[in-house]
Parts: C-alpha cells; sequence; structure tokens
C-alpha cells in the first residue's frame, strides 16, 4: 500500500498503519458461485483450471465455509438425479450453469440459487423437496435465469422456488435483507472491523450531513446514518438501491435517502439543488472514482472524505487528485478482507486544508 501510494500518487508522508489482520483467516467467505459442467459423463462443479474454462471438481476450499462447501456437492447431486443437465458453454446448450450459495453468518441463514440456461427447471418440485429435506436451515431456494452467451453468473431475472425472497444477516446492530443479487461483503467478520474504521474516520456528532456514493445495498450509509443527521446514499444498481431502502424500513432508520443513478451525476445535481455534505464517502469499484465524481467533491468541499478502497492503485490515484484539489491525506488503514489472496482493502482519510 505504501508502495503505490508513494510510486503511483506521489504521496510520500502519509502515516500508513499495519494491517489489520484475521486471528482465523480461513472458512471466512458467506458466498459461493460455482460453475458447473459435464466430464466423462459425470456433472462437476468447482473452478476453472488456470487460464482456462476447464472445470476442476472441487470437494473443498478453504477459504470457504465447508459447510458450503457440502451444500454445492449435495445441490450437484440432487440436480443430477433429478434429470439435470450441466450447461456447456461452447455449445449454449445444457440447464444448470452456476450454484451459488449464500450463507449469513450471524442468523444462519442459507439461500441457495440454481443459474439456468434456461426459463425452465424441470423436475423443479422434486428438486425443492430432496434440497428441504436434505440441507438443514435453508431458507430460501431461487432460480435465477440467465439465457445469455456469457460469462456473468446472474441474469436479470430472478424466481423463489421455496422459502423467502432474501435471507438475513447483522453487521454489528444493523440488519440487512441479502437477495440474490445484492453486493454483500464476503468476509463478514472483517466487513464489520472495516465499517468501524469508516465510521471512527467519519469522527460524526450527529449534526453532520453525509453522503454515501457506491452505497450498495446501504451497508455503510446505515451504519452512518446512526451518527449523522442525515444520510444521502446513491448506487447505479436499481436492485441495489431498493434493498437499501428495504434495509434502511427494517432498522427504523429514517433519516437515510437512496437515489438510483450514477454517482457523478447525482450528486452533482444534489449539488446543484443545495444539498452540501460534511463528510463524503465513497467505495468505488476497482477503477476507482470516476473523474467527474472527483470534481464534483472538491467543488462541495466537504470538510472531510472517507475513501474505502479494493485497488491500492487507483486509490493512489484519487487520493493525489483529492490533495492536488485542496485536501490533506491524514492515514490510511489497510484491512485483510481476502486472506490468503493478494487483495487488501483500504479506508483514508482526507480533510480539507483550511
Amino acid at each position: 500500500v505504501r508502495d503505490a501510494l508513494e510510486r503511483l500518487g506521489g504521496l510520500k508522508d502519509v502515516n500508513v498503519h499495519p494491517v489489520m489482520g484475521m486471528e482465523h483467516p480461513w472458512s471466512y467467505r458467506n458466498k459461493v458461485q460455482v460453475p458447473v459442467g459435464e466430464q466423462n459423463g459425470k456433472i462437476v462443479a468447482g473452478y476453472f483450471k488456470k487460464r482456462s474454462h476447464e472445470i476442476v471438481d472441487m470437494t473443498n476450499c478453504d477459504v470457504e465455509l465447508s459447510m458450503d462447501d457440502s451444500i454445492v456437492l449435495k445441490v450437484k447431486d440432487i440436480c443430477a438425479e433429478n434429470g439435470i443437465s450441466p450447461y456447456d458453454e461452447k455449445t449454449h446448450r445444457g440447464i444448470l450453469r452456476h450454484i451459488v450459495v449464500r450463507w449469513a453468518k450471524e442468523t444462519g441463514e442459507i439461500m441457495i440459487v440454481l443459474v439456468t440456461r434456461t426459463r425452465t427447471l424441470p423436475n423443479k418440485d422434486e428438486i425443492v423437496k430432496d434440497i428441504v429435506k436434505n440441507i438443514p436451515n435453508v431458507k430460501s431456494i431461487v432460480q435465477n435465469i440467465n439465457v445469455q452467451r456469457t460469462n456473468v453468473i446472474l441474469g436479470d431475472r430472478s424466481v423463489t422456488l421455496w422459502g423467502t425472497n432474501t435471507i438475513t444477516d447483522y453487521i454489528g446492530d444493523i440488519k440487512f435483507a441479502i437477495s440474490p443479487r445484492s453486493f454483500y461483503q464476503v468476509n463478514p467478520t472483517q466487513t464489520k472491523v472495516l465499517y468501524e474504521k469508516a465510521l471512527e474516520y467519519a469522527d460524526l456528532t450527529g449534526e453532520e450531513t453525509v453522503i454515501d456514493a457506491y452505497c450498495g445495498i446501504g451497508t455503510i450509509s446505515l451504519f452512518l446514518a446512526q451518527k449523522a443527521k442525515k444520510v444521502y446514499g446513491v448506487e447505479i444498481v436499481e436492485d441495489a438501491v431498493r434493498d437499501a431502502r428495504k434495509n434502511a424500513e427494517i432498522n427504523n432508520i429514517t433519516n437515510a435517502e437512496f437515489e438510483v443513478g450514477a454517482a457523478e451525476t447525482v450528486i452533482t445535481n444534489w449539488y446543484n439543488e443545495g444539498i452540501k455534505a460534511d463528510v463524503i464517502v465513497v467505495d468505488p469499484p476497482r477503477k476507482g472514482c470516476d473523474e467527474s465524481l472527483l470534481n464534483t467533491i472538491l467543488a462541495m468541499k466537504p470538510k472531510k472524505v472517507v475513501y474505502v478502497s479494493c485497488n491500492p492503485g487507483t486509490l493512489a490515484r484519487d487520493l493525489r487528485i483529492l490533495e492536488e484539489g485542496g485536501y490533506k491525506t491524514r492515514e490510511v488503514q489497510p484491512v485483510d478482507m481476502f486472506p490468503q489472496t493478494t487483495h487488501i482493502e483500504n479506508v483514508a482519510v482526507l480533510e480539507l486544508k483550511l
């Protein structure tokens, strides 16, 4: 992280703290997405061999919950027993493309998503019955339909075959409803560490207006709303905003508003309408913040910017732009959200120079 900030951002005097690691850095992932195929006349489910689309049949993965791996194996066998053919991406034939398992750490609830190429799922009643009988704690069984020739996993349409449309989890005191397409951090233990650090850096007194760009299903927004006067969240994915509004409602949080759209467009509109943020929180994708969003932040001049980043390179680039526009990076806290991988999450705090 220091190297990226110095080499790519030219930031030589930033206080980068030691990485906040995970006490037990194994079996942490709360979501598994496994492609399905056929080898020697058998259904296989696992991950792709390096630099190929050849599926390596898998019985376990050490960063996933062993329970999730056993669920994948059971679902694969149940589908095979009920005559469900695996998808062949070369011919674009077959039915079952992926098996997705989502698990809520605090409640133990499980969602199973069968991603199919076809709109119909043969023998679906038998499949549902077998899954419910063989897998405890299942609360939701969903068919997601993806008819496209694509390597994108989930399609636009989901149908609940059994149980609830969402499962429920908690991060701290905040309750979240998670749907098949919800973005929800995959390491719930470290997510709490990350968000508590973002909240600490925001240093809210209850009088601030906060804007949360890239708000997703409202995870950081609702944490901030507990300490802020008002939180405005923006997210380009319509389903996520729907989830964010629902999550605010189930937590009885009335001081958070969410809007669909590109952060750079919506926040510029808010600024033109006279909405002025004391703190802006950004949690962008790996490509970092859109340049026009950074320009809007510089025009709005919040006292503080809290930047949550999954890519040290684009973090360094964006911190440099904000520093050139009148901010000073006070400190950066790396958090190991993805143990056993090269990835590192960071929370940075910038203050407006007076």
